[in-house]
């Protein structure tokens, strides 16, 4: 499963949002998008740690937020899965809503390497185009 973990999760170490914050988001985005559905499993917290090099408890406080939320549930002796009654953010505005920090992130990173507005614009038009 390590192998799926490293797909399924991307940190950004230099990043100023803490590592636990990346893996919420990035979870909420996989549930909210259809790639992860209702009862689908999730890697354990070692195998997640392992795959990410990070302290296991870091991955533990996202998935205990994220049951908090009510978008995992933990299942005795499973481990997690996405919760049967998940809050799906399967509307444009709320999928939105989930990609807007990313993007005001990029949109800071770009005001201060003074990069012009219509050269961003292409390169993330580009770049939506690629296949993943």
């Amino acid at each position: 499963m390590t192998d799926h973990t490293a797909q399924l999760f991307a940190i950004a170490t230099g990043s100023s949002e803490p590592i636990y914050r990346q893996l919420v988001d990035q979870v909420r985005r996989l549930v909210a998008g259809g790639q992860l559905a209702a009862g689908d499993s999730l890697p354990s917290v070692r195998e997640v740690a392992q795959a990410l090099a990070v302290n296991p408890m870091t991955v533990s406080k996202a998935y205990g937020l994220l049951e908090m939320e009510g978008v995992l549930a933990r299942r005795r002796g499973l481990g997690m899965a996405v919760a049967e009654r998940a809050p799906a953010a399967r509307k444009g505005d709320e999928r939105l809503a989930l990609l807007r920090p990313t993007l005001e992130r990029a949109a800071r990173e770009a005001r201060e390497l003074e990069l012009d507005p219509a050269t961003v614009l292409s390169l993330f038009t580009d770049i939506l185009k690629e296949q993943p």
